[in-house]
């Protein structure tokens, strides 16, 4: 069996924004996923049913429904944002102790997402983790192709300078952690702590078993602060039983 990457040789942490940085039971994304839904709605003019129906067809097919819905029926990226992304931020709570672990890590510290700056911007003001980054590589800055395809990996890589070989990659879905994996980067998949219902769909929750996953953690903060005890010598670490 092949070891997990360790971290020692980090010195550029990426993390993703939704279900990463926050926990999975705040649902969040579901108020999203929500007005995605009405968008769609609108826009094509179909009921709720064959919204949601083309809604998670885009989103597996092009890696968000925005694409499918910019690549198949004209949709401004700029309408979609700003319509999807106008939810209630309010059950985000700060996050201390994840502040303190991402600000003991060495090197720099990016997001890389899906979303949108503002999004970001509005996450990260709830959770008191503003300080901690020093770069936000958003939706915008892709081109609008989403996560997993590569290009848009490569255009992070290269816009920001990052040496994969060096960074490390947090994700809560393990197939935008294949390309990583692939480029080099050690890659860590964020799962529910189980303590409370989360709504995902359930392709969302595989792959903690993957080759491409070198680490599985529920607990964000509690890993990041364990990293100084990792060693290459402990075959398995960081994988939660």
């Amino acid at each position: 069996m092949t070891q997990p990457r360790t971290f020692a040789h980090v010195d550029t942490w990426v993390f993703d924004l939704d279900n990463t940085l926050y926990p999975h039971h705040v649902n969040l994304w579901q108020q999203v996923d929500a007005r995605i839904g009405e968008f769609v709605c609108n826009w094509l003019q179909v009921g709720p049913e064959e919204a949601r129906k083309i809604q998670k067809d885009y989103y597996q097919r092009f890696g968000t429904t925005m694409r499918g819905m910019m690549t198949l029926h004209g949709v401004r990226a700029d309408d979609y944002l700003a319509y999807v992304h106008k939810i209630d931020h309010s059950p985000l709570e700060p996050n201390p102790a994840l502040g303190e672990a991402i600000a003991k890590l060495p090197g720099r510290k990016l997001i890389l997402t899906n979303g949108s700056v503002d999004h970001v911007d509005a996450v990260l003001a709830r959770l008191g983790l503003g300080s901690h980054f020093d770069g936000v590589f958003d939706i915008i800055a892709a081109e609008f192709e989403p996560k997993p395809a590569a290009q848009t990996y490569q255009k992070f890589l290269g816009l920001h300078a990052v040496d994969p070989a060096k960074a490390a990659m947090f994700e809560d879905l393990a197939r935008n952690l294949t390309v990583p994996h692939q480029l080099g980067m050690t890659t860590v998949l964020v799962v529910p702590d189980g303590t409370k219902e989360v709504v995902r769909e359930d392709w969302e929750l595989e792959g903690r078993d993957a080759a491409h996953v070198d680490h599985v953690t529920d607990d964000l903060a509690g890993f990041l602060a364990g990293l100084s005890m990792l060693s290459p010598c402990r075959p398995g670490e960081g994988r939660d039983p």
